[in-house]
């Protein structure tokens, strides 16, 4: 029986194919097998895995018409030997010490569930990557404690998919990737931190993430950022707002006028925005005032939410929060 089974989900990754397989063919922990599912490619692609299996009997192929990311995903768990899985995609490459350290780390303590590595980020083409990716990436790569993924898994996904192992039978505890119209990996870490599973990320960056154009979480609108608010919105419901309490927004831009609809679609009540631009306050939002900071500590019972999307007004609404008495995590939680 392999440590690690990697699953590797190919769809029409004939240009970069090559690459990751060689990556993972390098590992330095020998003992791994590739579960890899060519999703009804039309490029060649799985007459290229036909033809790696043939020269390394660690990777494994499956073959099934095209049926997309997820049902490929849980066709790969399916057939994963190892006690701990790794995520791999076609267009990205591992580190050579990666599934040495994942497994090591998760073989040696057991009070990690799933565990993340730093990544860096690289365009595919000739295009710079993104001040957008690039800040995600940044974000991400700070998150590196169980804790602190916790806080701000409302704020964004705190791991990048490709990046993970984790331990076989709890990820089929956890039913797999769920088919919805959303981002499936974020929806799969959301319901991880409700099943009390812990988090870890190792410090080393193990894993060269290609941003591309043609990625799916670019073009396709399961990625949408309505679709990921719509999945915050659901695991609030889940857990601090399992319990009927009003809702407090900081910050009356763009970001909180978006959460404020979509708060009031799933039938929570808004309670007040709080702001610190003094040309909102004391006017009205979506029918409820706009406070300046100084009141908000006499909302309690509130769930307030920092709504903000600007670099460090996250962490001034933090210590603003804590001056008022709300504890962070409780009383306050962050998203974006």
């Amino acid at each position: 029986m392999p440590r690690v089974s990697v699953l590797l989900p190919v769809r029409d990754a004939a240009s970069t194919l090559d690459a990751c397989l060689d990556s993972l063919a390098a590992q330095t922990l020998s003992d791994h097998e590739v579960v890899a599912v060519d999703d009804g490619s039309r490029d060649g692609s799985g007459e290229r895995l036909l033809a790696r299996a043939r020269l390394d009997r660690r990777l494994r192929v499956l073959r099934t018409p095209p049926r997309g990311l997820v049902a490929a995903l849980g066709r790969a768990l399916g057939e994963a030997r190892a006690p701990l899985v790794a995520r791999m995609d076609a267009d990205d490459l591992a580190r050579s010490e990666r599934l040495a350290l994942q497994a090591e780390r998760l073989e040696r303590d057991a009070s990690v569930d799933v565990l993340g590595c730093r990544v860096s980020v690289t365009p595919s083409t000739d295009a710079p990557v993104g001040e957008g990716m690039r800040a995600y990436v940044e974000w991400q790569n700070g998150l590196v404690d169980h804790d602190t993924m916790a806080r701000d898994r409302f704020v964004e996904s705190p791991l990048v998919h490709p990046s993970v192992a984790t331990r076989t039978a709890g990820l089929r505890t956890l039913g797999g990737w769920r088919d919805l119209d959303g981002p499936e990996d974020y929806d799969l870490w959301l319901r991880a931190f409700d099943a009390g599973l812990r988090f870890a990320k190792l410090a080393e960056t193990l894993l060269e993430w290609r941003d591309s154009p043609g990625r799916l979480s670019r073009t396709d609108p399961r990625y949408a950022p309505a679709r990921f608010l719509a999945l915050k919105v659901e695991a609030l419901g889940r857990g601090p707002l399992a319990r009927p309490r009003p809702v407090v927004l900081w910050g009356a831009g763009r970001v909180g006028k978006a959460w404020s609809r979509a708060l009031r679609a799933a039938g929570h009540e808004l309670r007040a925005f709080v702001e610190v631009d003094p040309r909102k306050v004391g006017g009205r939002l979506h029918g409820v005032p706009v406070l300046a900071v100084r009141e908000a500590g006499a909302l309690r019972g509130a769930l307030h939410l920092a709504a903000v999307g600007q670099r460090g007004a996250r962490e001034r609404i933090r210590e603003e929060a804590a001056r008022l008495g709300l504890a962070d995590g409780e009383d306050l939680v962050a998203v974006a």
